[in-house]
């Protein structure tokens, strides 16, 4: 496999650890005192911007294995158009899927849609929401994430 394409899904990997401990941290009071942290003090917003870098991460990753680079300006979006246009609106990722799960158990426009709804969370929530009401969306975008990052991870080593 190539390296770029390890190193990516390890960066996305990496951002899940993150999101977790932030939200570990966010909920256990006895963790909070370690750090001398107020008790109220949340990062569940920070928790939804690791998720979603997850999420583009591991986009990046894959698009790299059909020598698919993305670049700023807009890397986000160019970054989910190719994934759309190249693994989703061809097929390819549901033929792989299939290969995996025998049975469609996730189809390639849920991952699409998972990207899309995560990509506006990060937006919404990091910058116009209280951390400590981002809990719900939090949870979310951390299941989100893992179930992203795990299927493209195993179709990535197939």
């Amino acid at each position: 496999m190539d390296s770029m394409v390890e190193l990516y899904l390890e960066r996305a990997n990496n951002e899940i650890l993150a999101a977790e401990s932030l939200k570990k941290l966010s909920e256990e009071l006895e963790i909070k005192e370690n750090f001398n942290l107020p008790k109220t003090i949340t990062f569940y917003s920070s928790v939804i911007s690791h998720s979603y870098y997850a999420i583009f991460y591991a986009a990046k990753s894959i698009l790299l294995t059909k020598n698919i680079k993305t670049y700023p300006p807009e890397i986000h979006k160019k970054t989910y158009n190719k994934f759309d246009e190249v693994f989703v609106k061809t097929g390819i990722l549901d033929v792989k899927l299939l290969k995996i799960y025998k049975k469609l158990v996730i189809r390639a426009d849920v991952l699409l849609d998972i990207f899309k709804d995560e990509k506006w969370k990060r937006g919404n929530f990091t910058y116009t929401t209280i951390p400590q009401a981002n809990k719900e969306p939090a949870e979310d975008s951390l299941k989100n994430a893992k179930i992203f990052v795990s299927n493209i991870s195993k179709i990535i080593r197939m």
